[in-house]
């Protein structure tokens, strides 16, 4: 009877406890979601310098540059020559959306800009754009963004952090956004043919790996850096990953599967370059 009596009880505490992962992992979409969830909410970006707030008129579709480095590398010093760059810089939001597929990988949900567009057309890019009057901060320019360019409501995606912004060539600060989406299922994607022509995904860790990735080295201002690009395919169709955009996504995947790419880059020397524009440097 006693024995009977435990394992009843034994059985139900088992029963209970399975209840519960299930309900954690509904809530989230997957156990998977949950743990990077709750794994992002301890993520801090480095402290960022102080912006202003400034808009300009832009072809929607994302954003796409073909430098694209951490603000806290750029932005080193406190020298004239940045404070006046910092000032000129306008503020973008893209959205780093992750979802569990099929297969149990992180994936992110990519676009191609519209072939109209008229800079960087025909390229791929995270949602977004940049900042608009009446944006509360980035994260709403992102998902703002994302509805306009692929019709993902707002209301699916479950924001859990900002990364370090980047820096684009013509100094276009963006801050990427990283929401998890948890009912892929939900989402019928609804294109935006003046901005986008196709959306696809793919998986995120393969940003680490040395595969699909390729570089090559380039100059701005008279200094060597590294341009990464990563060559994707699926169902078919061939899409190539790069600039700005593998960059940032670089960064995530560092961050999220909490490991170093599998590859070097060459970031540009800001030093040199502030030096260049003073007018103090031998390469000017």
């Amino acid at each position: 009877m006693l024995v009977s009596l435990v394992s009843r009880r034994v059985s139900s505490l088992v029963l209970s406890r399975r209840l519960v992962v299930h309900s954690m992992g509904e809530e989230w979409g997957s156990l998977k979601l949950k743990s990077l969830a709750q794994q992002l909410r301890f993520y801090k970006p480095p402290d960022s310098a102080v912006w202003e707030n400034q808009t300009e008129e832009s072809s929607g579709g994302g954003v796409s540059s073909q430098l694209g480095v951490a603000e806290s590398v750029a932005f080193s010093s406190n020298s004239p020559e940045v404070c006046a760059a910092r000032k000129r810089t306008k503020r973008a939001g893209v959205l780093i959306c992750l979802f569990e597929g099929s297969q149990g990988d992180l994936r992110v949900i990519l676009t191609k800009r519209s072939g109209n567009l008229n800079s960087h057309s025909g390229e791929v890019s995270l949602p977004g754009g940049k900042m608009e009057e009446g944006d509360g901060d980035e994260s709403e320019t992102a998902l703002r963004e994302a509805k306009e360019e692929i019709g993902l409501d707002p209301s699916l995606v479950k924001v859990m952090t900002t990364l370090e912004p980047f820096l684009s060539k013509h100094f276009l600060r963006v801050v990427p956004v990283v929401g998890l989406l948890t009912n892929r299922e939900s989402f019928i994607p609804v294109l935006n043919p003046g901005e986008v022509d196709e959306i696809f995904d793919a998986p995120l860790e393969m940003f680490l790996k040395d595969e699909n990735h390729r570089s090559e080295e380039r100059e701005w201002m008279g200094f060597n850096y590294t341009v990464d690009y990563f060559d994707y395919e699926t169902e078919n169709k061939k899409f190539l990953i790069w600039g700005l955009t593998a960059g940032i996504l670089i960064r995530a995947a560092s961050i999220v599967y909490q490991q170093r790419p599998a590859f070097t880059a060459t970031m540009p020397d800001f030093n040199g370059i502030q030096k260049s524009i003073s007018g103090h440097d031998p390469k000017l």
